[in-house]
């Protein structure tokens, strides 16, 4: 068990520096792009699972169950809803933590509602996990009212400021999730804010799926190359356009069968030698679901959902094993 510990200790140390080690890279010269794939370092950053769409699982089966398919981690609902209330934060996620690693598996990150540290559940949330080494949280949306977008902007970015200083007083990184329909969808105007702030506690969750539907064919490649030199945490999700009687519609779908260019993507990272990690979302329709929002509401359902885990899990790991070596 010590031997055991050691390990994970370890592994929580190295989770903490390699976002910085990935700033010392940034975006690969041309010179870099054409090197041999032998040459690159093998993804060693944490697959994990997010566990938005099993609300139901208790941690321990939570971990057990992310453990059978093969995942190497959990990003952990810390919201409303979520498998950790805000309002329980102090007691209930060191407990969960503690269950989950003791199944083996890390807690990298967290996914949380925050977007301004006068939020009564911000200081407990950041400091409670800080203490338990988790390097990495998603913070929340803001929203455009599209009344003036640049002040709106502006005053999200004080927000946002605040509340990154507070996660770096309780050491914790923050990363904007650049989701189709808030502020930071094109990256762009996120960047604007970003670029003012501390790399080392301030940087992206980026997600290829929303930045496909943002941009197009091309625009991914431009907002990749964007966030590099701040990427904390990846987003694992595909999607394809759909036409319907009431038009066009973007339809979810596993991993690997949409219209998101994931070889090209990870060619990407891993030139830039991202070691972050990695989370896997599902929400597409599952066969066997009770529910058609990826959230599985009957306990009958969770094996469908641990069957399409599974299943995207395999693909994105031989993806990995393609782009990486």
């Amino acid at each position: 068990m010590e031997g055991d510990e050691g390990k994970r200790l370890s592994r929580r140390d190295f989770l903490r520096v390699s976002s910085a080690a990935t700033l010392s890279h940034a975006v690969p010269s041309s010179a870099e792009s054409t090197a041999p794939k032998a040459a690159r370092e093998p993804y060693r950053g944490v697959l994990c699972l997010f566990s938005k769409p099993v609300p139901q699982m208790s941690w321990r089966q939570l971990a057990r169950s992310a453990t059978g398919a093969g995942f190497g981690g959990i990003d952990l609902t810390v919201r409303k809803g979520g498998h950790v209330l805000p309002e329980n934060v102090v007691e209930d996620l060191p407990r969960a933590v503690e269950a989950i690693r003791q199944e083996g598996l890390e807690v990298p990150m967290i996914t949380t509602e925050l977007v301004s540290a006068t939020d009564p559940a911000a200081k407990p949330i950041l400091q409670t996990a800080g203490k338990l080494s988790i390097p990495f949280y998603k913070l929340g949306y803001y929203q455009y009212r599209f009344i003036d977008v640049r002040k709106e902007l502006e005053a999200a970015g004080k927000k946002l400021r605040r509340l990154v200083e507070l996660g770096q007083e309780c050491g914790m990184q923050a990363g904007y999730h650049n989701h189709e329909g808030y502020l930071g969808a094109p990256v762009w105007d996120m960047a604007i804010v970003m670029d003012t702030l501390d790399p080392k506690w301030a940087g992206y969750y980026f997600d290829l799926r929303h930045a496909t539907a943002e941009g197009g064919v091309g625009g991914w490649r431009i907002a990749t190359n964007l966030v590099m030199p701040r990427l904390k945490m990846v987003s694992a999700k595909d999607f394809y356009w759909k036409k319907t009687a009431q038009g066009w519609t973007d339809m979810s779908c596993p991993l690997g069968e949409g219209m998101c260019r994931w070889k090209d993507f990870l060619e990407t990272i891993a030139q830039a030698r991202y070691q972050g990690p990695i989370s896997l979302h599902l929400e597409y329709e599952i066969p066997g679901e009770s529910s058609r929002d990826g959230i599985a509401l009957s306990r009958a359902s969770q094996p469908a959902v641990m069957a399409a885990a599974k299943r995207d899990l395999d693909v994105l790991k031989a993806l990995l094993q393609e782009t990486y070596g």
